[in-house]
């Protein structure tokens, strides 16, 4: 849908049926959060035609990556859900000023990375769970993708400025344009170029680069905030923002990538195939999760828009219709997934009977939760959506950090590799029990907000 201004758009955000708004928001960030997770995966199955050592060296340096979409998601998060309910109040020039400091932060800081990165690229390569066997080909995985580490953390933002703006449809063009290019890139510099491991990270690198270049060409779309140098005026205000709307994403993100690093720590003990096995249930279990992720993207906006215009309501409506839709969806693919995972798994890596053992029962023991998800995830994104970052961050952190952490540490004590293969599953269960109460207290705040707001009209 096409706006003339940024008001036209407030007008539509606050005003239109929410279960069809959301769907409308929801199908774009969806199949964006789809096909990005595709091609997140993809290096792993094309690298995975080549040997065990390629196939885990993906799965060590995809933390790493993690940990840069997670500083992307800390500027993108933060600074879009300031942006939304500043439009939501009416006040766009507030709006302008932090999509200025947001995206320009986020360039610098990818830069940082990059360059501190590759200066301590074997001592890191170590920390983030490589073995002596699979050094070599994470060395030169990483050398070559961190290049795009700015690109990657400010397309991040650009994307989620233009989500949470509600331009869902032109953010998901920018996203899904390189990771269409990249699955293009793939076979290409791997086998017809014969690059092996190197040509599937320069194929995500260029193709985060051209993402970016279509994001950048997307927000001059559709009544999106137009970035400017100009508006790039940094203060402890707009900060002090960015942390309490973003931390929760970067909680989330950040401690998903510590988690995996932890899990490949656990894994290496029992040889590179456990190592491989844990990689290819990571991106399966991630490639299913963007799936709801992508639609809790679509209710934030919704949320983050009517909450700053004190309809609170809609916020709730939106919430409930969230919760439950998910639930049912996860409870089916859940279902489908513990039937067919030998033969997810074997899409992966086809002729190693010990990857295929540790990756079937390690993706049954996470599918078995992953219901538990519709709760913990919605419960997140309302709480970050309006603004509850210390709740936010406690309900980001507790799936993969509050509870995961001490587990990968306590449950191969007693259970081995088994203990390596439930400890997602676990780590859910317990993290539902943080997540209810909080979720519970946030959502009768606001039905007395509104009971209070009915009073005084």
């Amino acid at each position: 849908m096409k706006f003339a201004d940024a008001e036209e758009k407030r007008i539509y955000m606050t005003e239109e049926p929410v279960k069809k708004l959301v769907c409308t928001l929801a199908v774009p960030t969806i199949l964006s959060m789809l096909v990005t997770s595709f091609y997140n995966m993809a290096d792993t199955f094309f690298v995975g035609k080549l040997d065990t050592q390629s196939t885990a060296a993906v799965g060590v340096a995809f933390s790493l990556m993690a940990i840069i979409q997670a500083i992307g998601f800390l500027f993108g998060h933060g600074s879009g859900n300031y942006i939304s309910r500043q439009l939501g109040a009416g006040n766009i020039e507030e709006a302008e000023k932090m999509s200025a400091v947001g995206f320009f932060t986020s360039f610098f800081a990818g830069i940082v990375i990059m360059l501190g990165c590759i200066f301590f690229i074997t001592p890191l390569s170590y920390a983030l769970g490589s073995t002596p066997t699979i050094l070599p080909y994470t060395v030169i995985y990483l050398r070559i993708i961190l290049f795009g580490a700015p690109a990657m953390t400010a397309s991040l933002v650009l994307n989620n400025q233009m989500r949470f703006q509600g331009s869902a449809f032109y953010a998901m063009i920018g996203i899904v344009s390189g990771a269409v290019i990249n699955i293009v890139l793939d076979p290409i510099l791997i086998f017809a170029c014969d690059m092996g491991i190197a040509g599937a990270a320069l194929a995500t690198m260029i193709s985060q680069y051209l993402s970016f270049l279509f994001l950048l060409i997307m927000v001059t779309r559709g009544g999106n905030i137009r970035i400017r140098f100009s508006n790039f005026k940094p203060s402890l205000h707009f900060y002090q923002e960015i942390i309490r709307g973003g931390i929760p994403a970067l909680f989330r993100q950040g401690l998903a990538s510590v988690a995996t690093i932890c899990l490949n720590h656990a894994a290496s003990v029992y040889g590179d195939a456990a190592i491989a096995g844990m990689s290819i249930v990571s991106r399966i279990m991630m490639f299913a999760n963007s799936a709801l992720i992508g639609f809790g993207q679509g209710f934030q906006p919704v949320c983050g828009f009517n909450y700053g215009a004190g309809k609170y309501k809609r916020v709730l409506e939106a919430y409930w219709f969230c919760v439950k839709f998910a639930f049912i969806v996860l409870l089916g693919l859940a279902v489908i997934v513990y039937a067919i995972a030998p033969q997810l798994v074997t899409v992966f890596r086809r002729d190693d009977p010990g990857v295929i053992a540790v990756g079937t029962a390690a993706l049954r023991y996470s599918v078995v939760s992953f219901p538990l998800s519709a709760w913990i995830i919605m419960c997140n994104m309302m709480l970050q959506s309006i603004g509850k970052g210390v709740k936010a961050s406690i309900v980001s952190s507790a799936r993969q950090g509050i509870f995961f952490l001490p587990l990968i540490a306590v449950l191969p004590h007693f259970f081995g590799l088994t203990g390596v293969e439930i400890c997602q599953a676990v780590s859910d269960v317990c993290a539902l029990t943080v997540s209810i109460p909080i979720g519970m207290s946030v959502i009768k705040e606001m039905k007395e907000q509104d009971e209070k707001k009915d009073t005084t009209d």
